[in-house]
């Protein structure tokens, strides 16, 4: 269907600006909100927050000592098994109820994940429900107005082009570890729970509800959850969620205890983030020009795809493909990481900018493999390696795509406390790497792999280029 046709069905937005009440329940609360990120693009509509990629009770205490509203924790839990992803996430819960009871200082999780729907659903909500619980109910809320995802009459959709096409007729629903059936939400829930959850119990709060109720319906619906049911929220603007917000935080406030599932849009409503604008190169920290910058690409999906290649056809520079079938064979994997490094370190010395990008073919298809988890978790250890050997500093780095982006900062940069800078591309958000990394100051870009128009990543290497320090002796 049409975008256009279809968003001229729905009311007016509600008119007014919510966010300064939300910003002053936020502070009059003092409630900390962690964000679980099962993957680092979820800092894509956040800047001034700090994003953790260790859940020690120490820097979860001083996550909650900072007066800031938001904290992410990285987990990376989308690259884990189903068993793994709980147990971390109980590790995390655990950790969370350890630092806030020595801190006094109270929290609410948002389990962040996929908004094309991918993701360990229901495990991890059930998960933080055992440690942290009871809850009275859990909201769904997969809207993305940054990567075109919007919810309408409980039917999440995904924008390509000026077309609005339901969630499970894309390729993200034929995922080969999160795959599913059902655009409805309420399906959905009952699809993922293997039916323990009937679609007839899942709760919805509408668009008529969010645009002619107002804060005040929405508190009136959230203050009926219980037993933890799970509640579909629908959004096509940010306006819809600061209803959502200052309804829910009056729900809070009479005691309800909710736990959040969503995209990345709902976190910074909920943390009472004022927006700001979009990166340029003179906002960012100066790089230098003797080195090239570098990219990885690990994500396969064909939005990626096509911007590799428009990044790729760039004056200045060098591609490397990584063959997928050498790197999940043991005979020739050292061989080849071994090539790509070396290769890469010339290139960036030679101050050309670097592409490491896998070989295209989904690699179950090219293997005979079939754990898809098993063979990304290969893959992007294989990246990570590339990373670590490099002896050359790169002037900025980009990793494209989820699991990519966070193995590459935790375990090739060695990131353990980064700081989110904003985006400068809607969606894509841009970290500078702590003093403790490998590369301190580092410009680090998480690029989602479904995220951005096919000239995406070639304009953000433009913006780094732009963003380099000239050489000494030359004009500034």
């Amino acid at each position: 269907m049409l975008i256009d046709e279809l968003l001229t069905t729905l009311p007016p937005e509600w008119p007014s600006d919510l966010l300064p009440e939300i910003q002053q329940q936020v502070a009059a609360a003092g409630t900390k909100v962690v964000v679980l990120d099962d993957d680092p693009t979820g800092t894509q509509t956040v800047h001034d927050v700090a994003v953790l990629t260790d859940w020690s009770v120490d820097s979860l205490q001083e996550a909650l000592r900072d007066p800031a509203p938001v904290v992410y924790v990285l987990t990376n839990s989308r690259s884990l098994s189903t068993r793994a992803a709980v147990a971390r996430t109980q590790e995390i819960a655990q950790h969370l109820v350890a630092a806030s009871q020595s801190m006094g200082r109270p929290f609410v999780v948002d389990s962040r994940s996929d908004s094309t729907l991918r993701g360990h659903y229901p495990a991890e909500t059930d998960a933080l429900a055992e440690v942290l619980g009871p809850f009275d109910g859990l909201l769904l809320v997969p809207f993305f107005r940054e990567g075109g995802r919007l919810t309408i009459r409980d039917v999440h959709y995904v924008l390509e082009g000026d077309r609005a096409v339901p969630a499970a007729d894309t390729e993200f629903a034929r995922d080969a570890a999160f795959g599913y059936r059902h655009s409805n939400l309420r399906d959905w829930v009952e699809e993922k729970t293997a039916g323990r959850v009937p679609s007839s119990e899942v709760r919805s709060v509408s668009l008529a509800m969010l645009r002619q109720g107002g804060p005040e319906a929405v508190a009136a619906a959230l203050e009926e959850l219980s037993a933890g049911q799970p509640c579909v929220v629908n959004a096509v603007s940010y306006r819809d969620l600061e209803v959502l917000v200052a309804g829910l935080l009056r729900a809070e406030a009479h005691g309800k205890r909710l736990l959040y599932r969503t995209a990345a849009s709902f976190v910074r409503v909920r943390g009472g983030i004022t927006p700001a604008p979009l990166l340029r190169s003179r906002d960012l920290p100066r790089g230098t020009d003797r080195a090239g910058g570098l990219v990885v690409v690990g994500s396969y999906v064909a939005k990626t795809t096509a911007q590799l290649e428009a990044a790729l056809a760039m004056p200045e520079v060098v591609g490397l493909e990584a063959a997928v079938p050498r790197l999940l064979d043991g005979a020739t994997r050292e061989a080849e990481i071994a090539r790509l490094s070396a290769t890469v370190d010339e290139s960036l010395m030679a101050g050309r900018d670097t592409i490491v990008y896998t070989s295209r073919a989904l690699a179950s298809t090219t293997t005979g493999a079939s754990d898809p988890l098993a063979i990304g978790a290969q893959v992007s250890d294989a990246l990570v390696s590339i990373v670590q050997r490099l002896r050359v500093a790169p002037a900025w780095l980009i990793a494209k795509g989820g699991i990519t982006s966070s193995d590459v900062a935790t375990r090739g940069l060695g990131v353990r406390r980064a700081w989110v800078l904003g985006q400068a591309i809607a969606g894509i958000p841009v970290w500078q790497t702590g003093p403790e990394s490998r590369w301190p100051g580092l410009t680090y870009v998480v690029f989602p792999g479904n995220v951005g128009g096919p000239g995406a990543l070639a304009e953000m290497m433009a913006i780094l280029r732009e963003a380099r320090q000239p050489t000494q002796g030359t004009d500034a």
